[in-house]
């Protein structure tokens, strides 16, 4: 695999955020919510051999596999519910800005 560097998110922030969302909206049944919500890990590599080894990675620990869209896109899912863990590694002429 080639060498790429991970930029990840402070974990217990994202974790202690998204427990602080679920207790304001258990607390607040005023409050709409979707009826879908996803989270997602976007892959930034411009070869398309380490995307996929990324978002393999990624999708492991997940018990999910990584589907292949064409053209350098790679990208795997799990839901909890009606909310989805997402992991896409698109080539770089595709991805978020």
């Amino acid at each position: 695999m080639s060498a790429y560097q991970i930029r990840t998110g402070d974990r217990a922030a994202i974790v202690a955020g998204l427990r602080e969302l679920a207790d304001f909206l258990a607390d607040h049944p005023d409050v709409l919510v979707p009826p879908y919500a996803s989270v997602s890990v976007i892959v930034r590599a411009d070869d398309a051999d380490v995307r996929r080894s990324v978002a393999e990675a990624v999708a492991a620990p997940l018990g999910v596999p990584v589907e292949y869209f064409g053209g350098g896109h790679y990208a795997a899912h799990r839901d909890f519910g009606p909310v989805a863990y997402h992991v896409i590694a698109p080539p770089p002429e595709r991805r978020p800005t």
